[in-house]
């Protein structure tokens, strides 16, 4: 099984920073997200282990976050080290299109996308530092967006 870590090395391995492909901690986080989400729709199992929790700004993964925070707020490079291996062919694909539709978005528009999303709204909690977001609510969402 794929880490959430080897999930964020993808999207950040198709990013082309020469065209403009920025991508940033809180938009990583939220297509590692989409990722989960969709991996739990179609195939009833998750791609990866790592909780996500219901953050601020949005779910996170900690285990990205705590990976990438030394980048701040700006975008972080392409790895050196990705192995596309990890990951079997259907997953691969269910990554690409995850990429195709969510990857054209900024940070701060994935951020209100999933605000306006049942897994993200029924588990914060305003003043909590975070709250984990179960794999059963995203998986009963993300059904609702594939069948």
């Amino acid at each position: 099984m794929p880490s959430s870590v080897d999930v964020a090395k993808f999207f950040l391995a198709q990013s082309n920073e020469e065209a403009g492909d920025l991508v940033s901690n809180l938009k990583l986080q939220k297509l590692v997200y989409y990722a989960q989400g969709f991996h739990l729709a179609v195939y009833d199992q998750p791609l990866f282990d790592d909780v996500i929790e219901a953050w601020t700004h949005g779910p996170v993964v900690p285990t990205v976050y705590h990976h990438y925070k030394a980048y701040g707020s700006g975008s972080i490079p392409a790895p050196a080290d990705f192995n596309l291996e990890v990951f079997r062919p259907e997953q691969v694909e269910l990554l690409n299109e995850v990429q195709q539709i969510y990857g054209q978005y900024s940070a701060w528009r994935l951020r209100e996308m999933t605000h306006e999303e049942a897994p993200w709204r029924d588990h914060f909690k305003a003043g909590e530092m975070s709250r984990e977001i179960p794999a059963e609510s995203m998986q009963r969402f993300f059904k609702t967006l594939v069948n």
